[in-house]
Parts: C-alpha cells; structure tokens; sequence
C-alpha cells in the first residue's frame, strides 16, 4: 500500500527530472555545445549520486517545516506539489519545486490544523530571494574571472571550444549531483517519517539505510522525467531569457552548481562549524531561480539590452503562484481524500 501513495512521490520527481534538467544542461544543449542525449544521460547519473550521497542534508530543514506523519496525507502533499509543477513545465517554464513541496506543506498544516514553523519558513522564504541574487552575483564576477583568463592566455577559439565543451560536461556533472543532493528532499522528503523500509545490508559492510532506498527510488523518477520531457523546458532556459555564448553557458551551470552545493553540503556545513564560523542553512533551493539568476546576473553584464524581459517576468510570476497554488490543491484534495476516500491525512 505504501508503494502505491509513493506513486504520488514518483510522479513529482518524473515532474521535476521534466522540469529541472533544464537547469543543469539547458544552457549548454540551447547554446549547441552539447546533444541532448548526452546531457540526459549525464544528468541521470550524477543527480542519482548526489540524491543517495549527499540527499539527506536538505531534508531535514524541510521536515521541520511540518512533519507529514500519515501516508495518505505524504500521498496528498507530493500530488499537490507534482501537479503544479507539471502544469508550469507544460506552460514551458521554469518553475520551482521547492516552493511547489513548500506550498503544499503548508496546505497541509493548515488543513490538520498543524503549526508550520515560522523559523523554517522563514529560512526557507529568505533563500528563494537570496538564492537568484547569490546565483547572478557568483555568474557576474566568475564570468570576469574567465574572460579575462581568455584574453590574457590568448586562447584559439578552437582551442576554447574544446575547453568549454569539455567544461561543460564538467559543469554538468557537477550540477546533476548538487542538483540531486539538494532536490530530491521535494520529491520523497515528505515520506521519510512515514516509510516502512528497514536498512539493508550491502558487501563490504556497507549499508543502505531507509532514506538513502527513498532518495534512490526519487532519483529514478527524476531520471525518467529528464528522458521524455525535459528537452521542452531547456529550450525556455538555454536560449529564452538571453542568447548565451558558449562560455557564457559554462559560467551560467558553475554559479547553478556553486548555489545548490551550498545549500546542501552537511560536510561543507560541519567545516564551517569547525572554524567557528556561521553555517550556510541546509535548505532545497530552487534550481530555477539559480539558473535564472545566473543567465539574468550575465545579461545585465552585458547591459541587459537582449534580455527577454517579458520572459524573466513570466518566470518570476510562475514563482509566485506555484506555492499557492500547490497550497490550494493540497488542501482541496487532501478534504477529498479524507471525507470521500476516508483516508487517514493527519495523525494527532
């Protein structure tokens, strides 16, 4: 039975792999310097490392947002936020999957009548504005850093092809694993206090524990979503808001990466406590508003001239709606699922 509610949970992260590959390989694939087969396949193994590896840092911020503690309602909150990002990506835009699973949390909390932690939210909330701003300021000055590495070195602009496709793999690589260590908590965070799965035991004594068999199952959902869909979206990314050089294109993927990696690693976390220095907070950013705010950030470099404004705007609306509208779906259905279904949504 429980497998059955997870589908909700699967069809998020098939939204997700859809919607948010565009991200990681968008740039390149729209600036021609990679096929598209290559970058999906990429993308799937790497974002499948970096959810198992690396997936449980984010998740924890997330569950003290509200602590979905019934499988029908985890069913309920990961459907809400699936079919708002799957409306978007049919709309071809980037939209958010962490506030899309915010949202529908929050949609949750207020139907069982739940508190919704102000100090997450609030946490979480500050990095949607912080997370485009970060991304654009990483791009502008990286951007600089490398154009002048070019000029200087005097590289042969066949040379530097070579080097930006090869960057790119590179930078793609890097991307898909940031990019599953910090999403997959939106796609199966709501089932960790729910799931039956017990830790297995692997050679080597090595272990596989019930979240990292969670995140896995989320990141093959995400990967079937990059495989038959996300091609759509990459078009809106990699050539929509503002035609990329391709090196511009390598830039907009490393401040991505750079942006998502922060905000995930518990080991860059733990360093950071070792010096005594403040932490970055482990919280699932949007990697839409990372990339968005890197190719804008680029743009405004050049003078924003040939920024698609119009574009940008439908974008950041995309932003605002999603949470409420996967907060209203969450709570519509989760009354149908209660009084019509006669499922279990809430445990007192």
């Amino acid at each position: 039975m429980f497998l059955f509610f997870l589908s909700s949970g699967m069809f998020l992260g098939w939204s997700l792999g859809a919607n948010d590959a565009s991200n990681v390989f968008g740039t390149a694939v729209g600036s021609r310097m990679l096929k598209f087969r290559t970058a999906a396949i990429l993308c799937c193994i790497f974002l499948t490392l970096g959810a198992v590896i690396s997936g449980a840092g984010a998740s924890h911020t997330l569950g003290k947002l509200g602590a979905v503690n019934a499988v029908a309602g985890a069913f309920v909150v990961a459907f809400a936020a699936a079919m708002s990002v799957y409306l978007m990506t049919l709309a071809r835009y980037p939209v958010s999957t962490s506030q899309a699973i915010v949202g529908a949390i929050v949609g949750w909390n207020i139907f069982t009548g739940s508190p919704t932690d102000s100090d997450a939210l609030s946490k979480i909330v500050i990095t949607w504005i912080a997370c485009p701003i970060l991304s654009g300021i990483i791009a502008v000055v990286s951007y600089k850093i490398v154009s002048h590495f070019i000029i200087k070195r005097k590289i042969h602009m066949f040379k530097l092809d070579k080097m930006t496709r090869y960057g790119l793999l590179l930078m793609g690589a890097f991307g898909a694993f940031a990019l599953g260590a910090n999403n997959i908590a939106n796609v199966v965070g709501v089932f960790l206090p729910v799931s039956p799965f017990t830790e297995i035991e692997l050679f080597g004594g090595l272990s596989f524990n019930p979240a990292q068999q969670l995140f896995f199952l989320g990141s093959v959902a995400i990967s079937v979503g990059v495989v038959t869909y996300s091609k759509r979206v990459m078009d809106t990314v990699g050539s929509g808001i503002f035609k990329l050089s391709p090196v511009m294109a390598l830039v907009a993927v490393w401040a991505h990466s750079v942006v998502l990696f922060l905000f995930a690693s518990q080991q860059l976390e733990q360093f950071l406590i070792s010096l005594g220095l403040p932490t970055i907070p482990l919280v699932p950013v949007s990697s839409s508003q990372a990339i968005v705010g890197a190719v804008v950030g680029m743009g405004l470099l050049k003078g924003g001239h040939n920024i698609r404004w119009r574009t940008v705007a439908g974008i950041a609306g995309s932003w605002v709606t999603t949470p409420i509208f996967s907060c209203l779906i969450s709570f519509i259905f989760l009354f149908i699922i209660q009084n019509v279904f006669q499922q279990t949504v809430y445990l007192p």
